[in-house]
């Protein structure tokens, strides 16, 4: 049982402060995955706390079959896919300077570092399934079964994702360096 499993586990028992390890433990990482479905950073952070407020909720719903983590992660797609359908008639606003300052403070957060800026654009440009495979799975560190769980979809089809999103990104990254030289 994973640190995330045993605090959640201690929060169901009685012990209210678990939860905030909980809370530390995922939220970020959760933002920054679903705001890869909505490109919006407080919206992104909304759905994120309807995510974890699903723990609270819904207590007996997660049977520690799987990883918290990917029970979150699959909870928090469903939600941003929701928001999607919701909003898909609303045309989205331009970004303002802190709303950018946000996003980028929330991208600092997770991904640091010079040379990832050329990963994080193309990883980007991907189509979204392998976009959020690629995230599951390399920033997340799921495995290829749990990015599955989350997807909807079987090992080998998210191997097969993965395949295709390295190649393509690999392709942008070796662009991006010459554009940059």
């Amino acid at each position: 049982m994973g640190q995330g499993e045993s605090s959640y586990k201690r929060y169901l028992e009685g012990d209210e402060d678990a939860f905030n390890e909980v809370l530390e433990l995922y939220y970020n990482n959760l933002t920054l995955f679903v705001n890869g479905y909505l490109n919006d950073v407080h919206a992104s952070e909304d759905v994120a706390i309807d995510a974890m407020l699903e723990l609270v909720i819904h207590k007996k719903r997660f049977d520690f079959r799987s990883s918290l983590k990917t029970y979150l992660f699959a909870i928090g797609r469903h939600k941003a896919l929701n928001h999607l359908k919701k909003h898909r008639r609303e045309l989205p606003l331009p970004l303002d300077e802190a709303a950018l300052a946000d996003r980028d403070s929330l991208e600092r957060e997770v991904i640091a570092g010079e040379s990832r800026r050329a990963v994080l654009k193309a990883l980007g440009e991907l189509p979204e399934d392998m976009r959020v495979a690629v995230h599951l799975v390399y920033i997340e560190g799921l495995s290829y079964r749990e990015a599955g769980k989350v997807m909807k979809k079987n090992e080998k089809q998210v191997d097969n994702l993965l395949t295709r999103a390295k190649k393509l990104m690999r392709v942008s990254i070796e662009t991006e360096k010459g554009n940059i030289l």
